[in-house]
């Protein structure tokens, strides 16, 4: 059975569950994951955040009547959808239903929440958003360095794509990868949190001198960010290195995400998280190591909230000592540090000192 043919399948039997219930003159109702970080478990062995057993009720009550009638206008959606081999993005969706009459969205933020709750239903046998026909806005970020894409999206012709000769451009990872290949005698994956470094470590074609691929994962990374990496990481056996800012941003939402999934998403973790990532820098140690204090800024009150939600709500950060001490680190130090504040030392020190320094010794980086 091929993916589109296992997602229709997936929606019937959904759709034939609400059938039977009012069938048998009961107030039909569907059970939706409940996505919320309160709702996710993390083992370190396993590698990825996982939802728990918490389900939220969607029936015909006085409150939830619109909102269920709006699930099945996206199931019949999804259906029509994967039936005709196409695909709608999230916006198109959202104005799709605008002649769905009193079960329309008054805003995106509600159909993509419908969304991701009828994704996190079908993520339990396997079938992804994309496979429901339902494609975000934004492609994935961009890719230099020792890796072939061999694309085979258009039947009557491969088209193959060396990120060694791009010159100072880059590959765009596309929304989805099913038609994708990845070829690399790469020694690792570089993940870069700003446009700038990815930028600096790509004109100076770092990722020719450490023979490794640079992933630009502009702020909290794409699913097709995610996936890429994820790829290339099982399929290639590679390791994975995370370089960000030092502030609670760069550790509780764009590491964290890259590396096991967010507590919204957890259902999508298996498949678009990265475990074998970890975390080369910037840490709060580098900020005395590089005699960075004077490069500094002072955590906001936003910042020093999500420090302490980490430290205190977050599976991944309480099950690992090193970040717990690297967190409350940051929050006595007061201050956060960006990437180029290591131009500090000169434009090309990240270059020249602190990433072939930080390579020597992997084993040291954070979990």
């Amino acid at each position: 059975m091929s993916r589109r043919e296992r997602a229709i399948a997936f929606l019937q039997r959904i759709g034939g569950r609400v059938l039977a219930q009012v069938q048998q003159g009961q107030l039909p109702e569907l059970r939706v994951p409940a996505r919320a970080l309160s709702n996710v478990t993390y083992d370190p062995s396993r590698g990825y955040f996982e939802l728990g057993a918490q389900v939220k009720q969607r029936g015909l009550t006085v409150h939830a009547a619109r909102t269920f009638a709006q699930t099945l206008k996206m199931m019949a959606l999804s259906r029509e959808l994967a039936e005709g081999d196409d695909f709608a993005t999230k916006r198109e969706a959202y104005y799709i239903s605008k002649n769905w009459g009193d079960c329309r969205f008054d805003a995106q933020d509600e159909s993509d929440t419908i969304m991701s709750d009828l994704e996190a239903m079908a993520a339990a046998e396997d079938i992804t958003r994309e496979q429901l026909g339902f494609f975000p806005e934004a492609h994935g970020g961009a890719v230099v360095g020792q890796l072939t894409v061999i694309d085979r999206s258009d039947p009557r012709r491969v088209v193959q794509v060396d990120c060694r000769q791009l010159g100072q451009g880059s590959y765009a990872v596309p929304r989805t990868l099913e038609h994708v290949e990845l070829a690399t005698d790469a020694r690792f994956v570089l993940a870069i949190e700003t446009g700038g470094m990815f930028q600096r470590l790509h004109q100076h074609r770092f990722w020719e001198r450490e023979q490794c691929v640079l992933v630009e994962m502009a702020g909290v990374p794409t699913r097709a960010t995610r996936r890429f990496v994820r790829r290339l990481s099982e399929e290639h056996n590679l390791p994975v290195y995370c370089f960000t800012d030092c502030d609670p941003y760069g550790f509780a939402n764009i590491y964290r995400t890259l590396k096991v999934g967010s507590g919204n998403a957890a259902h999508t973790a298996r498949l678009y998280s990265v475990p074998r990532a970890s975390f080369l820098g910037v840490t709060p140690a580098d900020i005395h190591e590089y005699g960075l204090q004077d490069a500094t800024h002072p955590l906001s009150e936003i910042d020093i909230k999500r420090a302490r939600d980490a430290l205190e709500h977050d599976p991944f950060f309480r099950a690992h000592e090193a970040w717990k001490h690297a967190i409350e680190q940051l929050l006595s130090l007061g201050v956060r540090a960006e990437q180029q504040a290591l131009a500090k030392w000169g434009l090309n020190f990240v270059i020249e000192e602190y990433l072939p320094r930080k390579l020597e010794n992997p084993a040291a980086f954070l979990p």
